[in-house]
């Protein structure tokens, strides 16, 4: 008996090549990345020589950071764009290893591409620690109207920069340099509804005004403040990496939405050969009036 997995979506531009040892084999676009991954314990399949072919490689050097390395860096570290399911997305590698895309939360991005057309003319999507906005920019594409909350200015600067590459007019998203949880509470205050919350915070994190971010500490205020925004039919999802939660925790704090269909599960990236799934975080979902299963063991 498998764990309970949410179904993977495959991306044309991104595949997981191969995993193990610590590390990760990926194809984004034109390139072939390597980077760490502790879930990754296992032995590789593909061969020493194929790892060591790859592009780009990141070199941890501290909790805070690495840098890249491989052929495609000696001269600068390069940027490109890849399709995310109808989005154009900026691929930039950072010192923290990161790209600016997490191809394993493209089953939630399809869920709610899915959901539009049962959530009115213009549902409202606020999507909380929203990063570079892949998510934001796919919704505005499907006809919500958007909130995108994030506490750096270099998130949202990227979002900005993902929304022109898709042709969406800067209307088209509303973008908030914010501490999340403090705009949450705001929204409530103000009695704003929202159809459909996407939460996918940090571990740990600061906000622009100083603000501090600890997941195990903070994450039921922000549930409970998302609970005073929902209409009557809604989706909210919430999923992170790396922390010493589990989908029943999830399950459970989902509970305090009130009545609604809750699945909790992992979220994974699917081997291009189909042998086997690479762990990459936790999720939940909150359905109201939109009931729906999705959530896969085999």
């Amino acid at each position: 008996m498998r764990p309970a997995v949410f179904p993977t979506v495959p991306l044309k531009d991104f595949a997981l090549l191969d995993s193990g040892a610590g590390e990760k084999l990926e194809r984004c676009g034109p390139y072939v990345l390597r980077r760490p991954d502790p879930q990754a314990v296992w032995s590789r399949s593909l061969s020493d020589e194929t790892w060591q072919r790859a592009d780009l490689v990141f070199v941890r050097e501290s909790d805070r950071g690495g840098r890249w390395e491989g052929p495609q860096a000696r001269r600068g570290v390069p940027e490109w764009t890849i399709d995310a399911l109808g989005a154009t997305v900026r691929i930039r590698p950072t010192p923290f290893k990161h790209i600016g895309i997490f191809p394993e939360q493209a089953p939630n991005w399809k869920l709610v591409e899915e959901l539009r057309p049962r959530l009115g003319a213009k549902p409202r999507l606020l999507n909380l620690f929203g990063y570079s906005g892949v998510a934001t920019v796919l919704a505005a594409r499907h006809g919500y109207e958007t909130t995108h909350v994030d506490a750096s200015k270099a998130a949202i600067a990227w979002t900005r920069e993902n929304q022109a590459l898709s042709g969406l007019p800067d209307s088209a998203v509303r973008v908030v340099l914010e501490d999340a949880l403090a705009y949450a509470r705001r929204e409530a205050r103000r009695g704003s509804r929202y159809e459909v919350v996407l939460l996918d915070p940090p571990h740990y994190g600061r906000g622009p005004k100083g603000e501090t971010w600890q997941f195990e500490d903070q994450v039921a205020e922000l549930v409970h403040a998302v609970r005073d925004v929902l209409a009557e039919r809604s989706l909210v999802v919430l999923s992170t990496y790396a922390i010493g939660c589990t989908p029943l925790t999830f399950a459970n704090l989902f509970a305090e939405l009130g009545p609604g269909r809750i699945e909790a599960a992992e979220l994974a990236l699917t081997q291009e050969d189909g042998a086997r799934q690479l762990p990459c975080g936790f999720c939940a979902r909150h359905m109201r009036g939109l009931e729906t299963s999705a959530v896969s063991t085999g």
